[in-house]
């Protein structure tokens, strides 16, 4: 076998909800040979909707005009690989040519949207009623974050026995989610609250969807020593924040239930993990559905603000049975059996 490291083509729009699934993937992958990540930063033109250079792709136009119309890329400046990787919506058309200008299989992490399948050898989606959609794998949102060891152990958590440091992860607003300013001033009380009353302490991170609301009212619990945070990280753009060094260190965590990416992440940490989910929660389908198999799973569990309380939270966590197999071991035997001839190189 050769084992050379196999070169791997990542096209990012530098969105980490995007870049990380990425990432997560090349580790699955590198879990069954050494792979070398030749990271390419993108951005498609406004002029160039995403939706026509997917028609574009379709109809079988020359990969080099798909990435110079589309990218104002050249195709010989883009480095030799032997595989091409994504997600997001706006590097799919790149992605596809990319793929065929250098004859080497694709991977995509998302929906493919105009695009056909037969444009991308692996679909990654954590859709369930995807299953049957051509060359689609169902698989948790990818992580390259890996499960470490943890102060509790195997031991449950309940009023008696809370969890001694909670990641918190806080996003913000999304198409189908709105947190008012009560929700925010909610969790606020509920963070200095638990910690009075558990000791919990906390590791908190915010994302690029948090607005000033919640990310000033933050800053200033964590100036006050009896608010409990411990780290407070707030987000900067083209930084992928610290969400990896909370489920490091974290022994649970608490967090917004409008990020699939941030969930996905907790669960493959093999976290307990409990979504704030606010009044205003409106998940279209295919949201819906990763969250209803997490919580069916005994991997999750969400919790209205409305009834965020420290006993209602640490009564959630005790409901849970965090994931005991790892979930980038199962991506890589998948992948393998998907693309033999990417392994066997």
């Amino acid at each position: 076998m050769d084992i050379r490291p196999l070169r791997a083509l990542l096209l990012t729009d530098d969105k980490p909800g995007h870049y990380l699934r990425s990432e997560g993937i090349l580790a699955a992958i590198a879990r069954k040979r050494p792979v070398e990540m030749l990271r390419v930063p993108i951005r498609r033109r406004r002029l160039t909707p995403a939706g026509m250079l997917q028609s574009l792709v379709n109809l079988g136009a020359p990969p080099s005009l798909i990435l110079r119309l589309g990218y104002g890329l050249d195709a010989g400046s883009l480095p030799k690989a032997d595989l091409v990787i994504s997600a997001g919506g706006n590097t799919l058309a790149a992605n596809a040519a990319a793929a065929a200008q250098f004859g080497v299989p694709n991977i995509f992490y998302g929906r493919l949207r105009q695009l056909a399948p037969a444009k991308v050898r692996v679909v990654v989606v954590p859709y369930e009623s995807f299953a049957q959609l051509p060359n689609h794998l169902i698989a948790l949102p990818p992580s390259a974050v890996e499960p470490t060891v943890r102060r509790n152990g195997n031991v449950a958590f309940s009023r008696t026995s809370p969890p001694e440091l909670v990641g918190v992860l806080v996003g913000g607003d999304s198409g189908t989610l709105r947190f008012t300013s009560a929700e925010w001033q909610a969790l606020i009380a509920f963070l200095e609250s638990a910690h009075g009353t558990h000791g919990m302490r906390w590791l908190v991170t915010t994302s690029r969807r948090s607005g000033e609301i919640i990310t000033r009212s933050l800053n200033e619990l964590a100036a006050f020593r009896a608010g409990g945070i411990a780290r407070f990280t707030a987000y900067e753009r083209g930084s992928s924040g610290t969400v990896g060094e909370v489920l490091s260190a974290a022994d649970a965590i608490l967090v917004t239930d409008d990020s699939t990416s941030m969930i996905a992440e907790a669960v493959s940490a093999q976290l307990p993990t409990v979504g704030l989910v606010p009044a205003d929660s409106r998940h279209e389908h295919g949201e819906a559905e990763f969250r209803a198999f997490v919580a069916s799973e005994g991997w999750y569990r969400p919790l209205a603000i409305a009834h965020l309380s420290p006993d209602a939270f640490i009564d959630a966590l005790a409901e849970i049975r965090p994931r005991k197999l790892s979930a980038l071991d199962e991506l890589a035997e998948a992948l393998k059996e998907r693309l033999p001839d990417l392994f066997a190189r």
